[in-house]
């Protein structure tokens, strides 16, 4: 291909990188990398030049914010560096929060920004603004072309830089004279191989050995162990040493709902009663406690994809980081070696198998409630009668979204989505969006809270131009309720927290060209939810729960 403009240039560079999709709002900043990805070679059109089919295509979106999210999930569902292209000024800065949201889950984006002419800087054009500063702090890798014949490199580098463990964004802007102007060739080739990251073998045997000591052990799996593509070798190191497992953010899945060693419904009794608790593939942050368990008695294990993630908050009494398949696999040969017996942990893991189940039957008459105002715990009782196996549920919102992250216990991995450690409300409608374009075929259910569905629903739209059905489902309590019930705890009133009563979230959707209804009675539930899986539309089930329950929380996070 002969390169017209940059836009070919570094179009060709992201094909290499097997990119499919560019999600982006229209810019003119950026508009060669547009005509570069509609394949227009020597005057002719996509579809007529050999191999142009293979173009990215174009998936434009309502909020730059959507298209970076929508990357993000991309990224985070096919474990391939997503792609978001945002035009310059503020087209930069509405995408910073799903930026700094792929800091925080690890995941490879690259985000490729307009920016003013080099030939009127410093004159005050349109827009002109100094971008990779502002990113700098939430990315790998935050810079700015160095000139048209560096363009082909500089893409290159972007993309290895966001794949290579730990994964992350990287932003690259280009100027808009560059990429309107000729640019360098484009690269030809593979992508060379990845090296290999071995664990250090003292380290495993460190493990080992405190493994072949515990008596109580837990292993956490969390969203780099799949990330890593580690999710086999994982379930394969807990099968075979027989460890209780507990499932975090990404790591959900990787052993199936029902699963004799998942006790994630236990984690109380886990973490709290534990000698040794392994990490895996996630921080030792709020959500495990600061890596505090047993009263701050037990030892602690941290294994990371790479050095830079290792806890460095507190002192592990083991550690180790590297490719977490073959950690998995050299970290089940230590144990082999050390002559860990698995039947040691019997009583342990049996006595969370029964916690476990105790807690799944202390939920079945609040799944089953025939509340009215409607429990949200009704609309979780009803959902897992029609999710299929390999369903994608999408978490965005507060405490009707902390249900989900409790009852919804997904049967395959990379089936789960939500915000992560970040907590930035409004992914959803990105994430739903690169749901049903990364599994075509599976159920997308997108669960809102009414804050949450305030911060994307335009998004809708994007959905219904683009033919991509989701079912979305609004548990609607008319408040910030995550924000509302602990602001009365703490000073008996609350501000700022309400927002309109039944609000008819399901006619913004049908005005965008999608379908939906109001429910208000817990019967409805179920016929509802059939007919939005049935509707082959984007479909929002709108459901108004009560506002006086909130999710019981044990932790602030703070």
């Amino acid at each position: 291909m002969t390169a017209r403009h940059g836009g070919d240039t570094a179009i060709a560079e992201i094909r290499r990188h097997g990119v499919e999709t560019m999600f982006t709002l229209s810019g003119g900043h950026v508009f060669p990398l547009y005509d570069g990805a509609v394949g227009a070679v020597g005057g002719a059109r996509a579809g007529s030049v050999p191999g142009t089919e293979a173009r990215p295509r174009i998936l434009d979106v309502r909020h730059e914010q959507t298209a970076v999210f929508a990357a993000e999930a991309t990224a985070r569902l096919t474990r391939r560096t997503g792609l978001a292209v945002l035009t310059a000024g503020p087209g930069v800065t509405n995408g910073i929060s799903g930026v700094t949201t792929a800091h925080f889950n690890g995941s490879p984006v690259v985000v490729l920004g307009g920016r003013a002419p080099l030939g009127r800087w410093g004159a005050g054009a349109l827009q002109e603004l100094d971008q990779p500063p502002l990113l700098e702090p939430v990315t790998k890798l935050a810079m700015t072309v160095t000139g048209p014949d560096t363009l082909a490199s500089d893409v290159a580098r972007a993309f290895t830089t966001a794949a290579a463990p730990h994964r992350g964004p990287v932003f690259l802007d280009v100027h808009m004279d560059h990429l309107f102007g000729p640019a360098g060739p484009a690269r030809a080739g593979a992508i060379p191989d990845a090296p290999e990251r071995p664990a250090d073998p003292e380290r495993l045997a460190r493990v080992a050995e405190l493994l072949k000591a515990a008596r109580r052990p837990v292993l956490v799996l969390g969203s780099d162990v799949w990330m890593d593509g580690a999710e086999e070798a994982a379930r394969a190191f807990a099968e075979e040493l027989r460890l209780p497992v507990v499932a975090n953010g990404q790591g959900r899945g990787i052993l199936p709902a029902g699963h004799e060693l998942l006790v994630t419904r236990a984690r109380g009794a886990a973490f709290g009663d534990a000698d040794l608790v392994i990490a895996a593939g996630t921080p030792l942050d709020f959500r495990l406690g600061y890596g505090s368990f047993g009263d701050g008695t037990a030892k602690v294990v941290h294994l990371a994809d790479a050095p830079s993630q290792l806890v460095s908050h507190i002192r592990p009494a083991g550690s180790a980081a590297g490719d977490l398949s073959l950690l998995f696999t050299d970290l089940a040969a230590a144990c082999a070696k050390a002559g860990v017996v698995p039947g040691t942990y019997g009583d342990w893991r049996e006595g969370l198998r029964d916690a476990t189940y105790a807690a799944i039957a202390g939920d079945i008459d609040l799944l089953a409630s025939g509340a009215d105002p409607i429990h949200p715990l009704r609309i979780y009782g009803e959902l897992s009668k029609v999710l299929d196996d390999d369903a994608v549920v999408i978490g965005d919102g507060g405490d009707f979204v902390s249900y989900a992250g409790k009852y919804i216990e997904p049967r395959r991995p990379g089936r789960w989505l939500d915000p992560g450690p970040y907590g930035c409300l409004g992914t959803g409608l990105g994430y739903a969006i690169a749901a049903r374009l990364a599994r075509p075929t599976a159920q997308v259910v997108l669960l809102l809270g009414d804050g949450a569905a305030g911060l994307s629903l335009m998004d809708a739209d994007s959905l219904v131009r683009h033919g991509l059905p989701v079912v979305l489902v609004v548990g609607n309590n008319g408040s910030w309720g995550l924000e509302k019930h602990p602001m009365r705890m703490l000073y008996g009133y609350d501000v700022a927290a309400e927002l309109q009563e039944h609000c008819r979230y399901d006619r913004v959707v049908e005005a965008l060209g999608g379908a939906g209804e109001l429910v208000t009675r817990p019967d409805e539930i179920g016929p509802a939810l059939r007919r939005a899986f049935d509707s082959g539309v984007p479909y929002l089930v709108n459901v108004a729960t009560d506002p006086d329950i909130s999710y019981p929380r044990k932790t602030t996070g703070v």
